[in-house]
């Protein structure tokens, strides 16, 4: 068992019950909430698609952030975390989304985003996105599993707050 099956099992469980499909749209993490998602036997059930969006370009191609948008607030904003929620719906057949962008490290930090900073944002068709800042601590691997840890139990309680 990997160490994230307990969380997908719940996750699963809440959008099962619910008839509900999940999106993730990823920077940072590079897929590994998608992938720690479809290692779990049956989650076509409910997993609907993934897109990696690690390149400023990749979020406007694929799912239709606002190159404006992130020249104004940066790819580690609260504002493309919150565009990338929208658009991996808009883009998608999902009922319920996920977006990570933040900063891994070991590069890449800036004067107010050191690294371990993840916006982590979540949307539901037809509903309010949210996103909240994490401020994760470890080396780039330990950020990573940080975050889809976060994700997954995020997800976990609003597909089990749907109605």
């Amino acid at each position: 068992m990997t160490r994230f099956e307990p969380l997908v099992f719940a996750l699963a469980q809440a959008l099962r019950e619910r008839g509900l499909r999940l999106v993730t749209a990823e920077s940072c993490t590079g897929g590994l909430i998608a992938a720690a998602c479809t290692a779990v036997a049956g989650s076509s059930d409910w997993f609907e698609r993934g897109f990696v969006t690690y390149s400023n370009a990749a979020k406007t191609e694929a799912i239709g952030v606002d190159a404006a948008l992130i020249a104004a607030h940066g790819a580690v904003s609260e504002e493309v975390a919150l565009a990338m929620a929208r658009g991996a719906l808009a883009h998608s057949h999902a009922d319920l989304a996920v977006a990570v962008t933040g900063i891994a490290g070991p590069g890449g930090a800036s004067a107010g985003k050191p690294v371990g900073a993840v916006w982590l944002a979540l949307a539901r068709r037809g509903g309010a996105a949210q996103a909240e800042l994490l401020q994760l601590q470890g080396e780039r691997a330990a950020i990573r599993e940080q975050t889809v840890e976060h994700a997954l139990r995020r997800l976990e309680a609003l597909a089990a707050a749907a109605r």
